[in-house]
């Protein structure tokens, strides 16, 4: 048998990163060094909703993971009080900072005793990461000042004179508050490895925008496309109807500083006209709905009641026009103004007819009610201009799209926000596109590609055009993976007084959420039930009705518990968070976040859902396997180098 002379192209490229045999293996074994760490601490959060100060509040204080470790470290030498002051200093450097410096407290010692005890928290926090982790999350500017004191290796009596020197150049320098600030956030983000975020950031609450800022400064993190994310992305394009969504949900919530102040959305042609249009109309079933934290401070209730009625005509009249372009979405029973007879103020379904509860209409026309007038025309091409020309929004939805999709796997989960669509029998349900059906994973992969395409597509072309529709088919459509339900009733719930017209009926995927059911969403992608798990969000956990967020025997977790101020009267609680570190699976379960709260002694509940038989290493991770080929290759290379297939540098 002739000998092989063929030299492995992929061995000659590696070769180049490392050159000699020394070099392989010195990265062989730090590789293997790797697989016996522990496995790093994920964090899932679901249906964020705008509520940035809870979750900044949660995610700085790991879920109340960190106050847990400053008490395993410091309880024999720190009152509660203290350890308390100290993890709210973690948590809220600059709040806390701005106040100690007010009451005169930052002396000397005490940025020399705080300094002391956030390193030995860093240190405690982040030994079980590899240093090349570390330093990712090393601020840049005080890098070298952090490295030394995290590894200083001197006898004890000068490692501590050096550390003295260290700190006290710190203070001379006028750096202590900022030096500080940079250890409690770096605490803050090692603390959390990886970050998943499984959907809806995006409306209900005032700052999504804060939201994305936070999580484009975390290292890793990725996103599981939500319902209300896809109708924000695809407002961002250009879809005039999905811009009308945004803002009429915006002024539902009284949610104009996200619109205004964070990305800059100018509102002024939308209540000039409005106010105009409906002068005498006090369009009542528009009032705004207003949380007791929050008071309208710009717009009067009843102006912002008269911009949400002209937005919804204009959004149904979109809406319907979409519908009538896209028959294939199968969403005609949903071009509700033609089911309106404006001359007797009536609604007609399926033969039954429904007074109306508003008949001013003066933008509608009854011969076309799908029309858009010359001004509303002005209107919507005014805030297309305004959304597609925001440099902040651009930047956020890009971010998603980076980071994004409709699922991930990883560890063994799958994750994805709403549902996978299922027939009564428990089938995967097969949605006709372009000619070709689709179901289950493959459902879920096609529309990965079209929303993809409704942003990056060239402008004003038929792809981008079609991805945006699509995504609006997402937003509220029958059988979408992200809505879940029959109908989006908004039309009805807002003129008809008609509860059997409101009801929108859940998927049967809700109903299939047993263990058989969850084993065969598994199964189709890929994963192993008997240790494979689902991570998905959506539909608010009852926890007040006595409602678990823990189904199929434990294959399935429901993470939506309640975050947006909007679910908490139903829920009973404000969120989860899903932990999953190398000794369990646990669930956090959140209560309602106070932010004039002072105290650092905010901890949720801790519910440990699945112990893991023994503690989890790198080399049982993703992570891991990644590691194990690259081992592969290494070996490969060196015994290219032992045979000579492959010249090694000389020393």
């Amino acid at each position: 048998m002739k000998p092989s002379l063929h030299i492995d192209k992929h061995l000659e490229l590696l070769s180049e990163r490392y050159p000699t045999i020394e070099a392989a293996r010195g990265e062989l074994v730090y590789l293997q060094t790797l697989l016996s760490l522990p496995k790093g601490t994920e964090y899932f959060f679901s249906d964020l909703h705008g509520e940035a100060d809870a979750f900044i509040n949660f995610l700085h204080s790991a879920s109340g993971s960190i106050r847990g470790k400053i008490k395993t470290l410091f309880q024999r030498t720190l009152t509660e009080d203290e350890q308390n002051d100290l993890a709210f200093l973690v948590y809220n450097p600059r709040t806390a900072l701005k106040k100690l410096d007010q009451e005169n407290k930052i002396t000397d010692e005490w940025v020399r005793i705080i300094i002391f005890r956030l390193i030995d928290l860093l240190k405690y926090v982040s030994s079980k990461y590899p240093l090349p982790k570390v330093a990712e999350k090393t601020p840049k500017e005080y890098a070298v000042i952090i490295n030394e004191l995290l590894n200083t290796i001197v006898d004890e009596e000068d490692s501590d004179i050096y550390n003295q020197a260290i700190i006290l150049s710190i203070i001379e320098q006028d750096a202590s508050i900022p030096f500080i600030t940079a250890l409690c956030e770096m605490i803050q983000n090692v603390s959390v490895d990886e970050l998943h975020i499984i959907g809806d950031i995006y409306d209900r609450g005032s700052g999504p925008h804060k939201i994305m800022d936070v999580l484009m400064e975390y290292p890793d993190v990725d996103i599981q496309w939500g319902n209300h994310d896809i109708i924000w992305m695809a407002a961002a394009g250009g879809c005039e109807v999905a811009i009308m969504a945004v803002v009429r949900i915006a002024l539902r919530y009284n949610n104009f500083d996200c619109l205004e102040d964070g990305y800059g959305i100018n509102l002024r042609p939308l209540y000039s006209y409005a106010t105009e249009v409906y002068a005498d109309d006090p369009c009542e079933r528009f009032m705004p709905r207003i949380f007791e934290d929050k008071q309208i401070a710009r717009i009067d209730p009843e102006i912002a009641a008269k911009m949400q009625k002209m937005v919804a005509i204009i959004e149904t009249k979109l809406e319907g026009q979409l519908y009538e372009r896209n028959p294939e979405f199968d969403m005609a029973d949903r071009i509700v103004l033609k089911k309106v007879d404006f001359e007797r103020n009536v609604y007609i379904q399926d033969g039954v007819e429904y007074p109306m509860l508003d008949t001013n209409f003066p933008t509608i026309d009854p011969e076309d009610p799908l029309a858009l007038s010359e001004e509303e025309q002005e209107l919507v091409d005014s805030l297309k201009r305004s959304f597609t020309s925001s440099l902040k929004l651009e930047r956020h939805i890009n971010y998603i799209y980076s980071v994004g999709g409709m699922y991930k796997i990883h560890n063994n989960n799958l994750l994805y926000h709403g549902c996978i669509p299922m027939n009564e029998d428990g089938s995967f349900t097969a949605l006709e596109f372009d000619g070709e059906k689709y179901a289950g994973k493959e459902l879920m992969d096609y529309i990965y590609f079209q929303v993809r395409r409704a942003w990056f597509s060239l402008e004003n072309s038929p792809e981008r055009r079609k991805g945006q529709d699509f995504m609006w088919y997402l937003w509220c459509g029958k059988d979408s993976p992200l809505f879940g339900k029959d109908k989006m009733a908004t039309f009805e719930r807002y003129f008809l007084d008609a509860k059997e017209l409101h009801e929108e009926k859940r998927n049967p995927y809700y109903d299939k959420r047993t263990e058989e059911g969850a084993d065969a969403i598994l199964h189709e992608f890929g994963l192993n039930p008997k240790f494979s798990h689902i991570i998905n969000g959506h539909v608010p956990v009852k926890i007040k009705d006595g409602e678990t967020p823990i189904k199929a025997n434990g294959k399935l977790f429901v993470i939506d518990g309640g975050l947006s101020k909007a679910y908490q009267a139903t829920t009973g609680i404000a969120g989860y968070t899903l932990i999953f570190n190398s000794h369990e699976l646990a669930l956090a379960e959140h209560h309602a976040f106070d932010p004039t709260r002072e105290s650092g002694s905010y901890l949720p509940d801790i519910h440990i859902v699945k112990p893991m038989p023994r503690r989890l290493r790198i080399s049982d991770t993703d992570q891991g396997r990644e590691i194990i080929a690259q081992i592969h290759d290494l070996k490969a290379l060196i015994d290219a180098y032992r045979r000579g297939d492959i010249r090694s540098e000389l020393k």
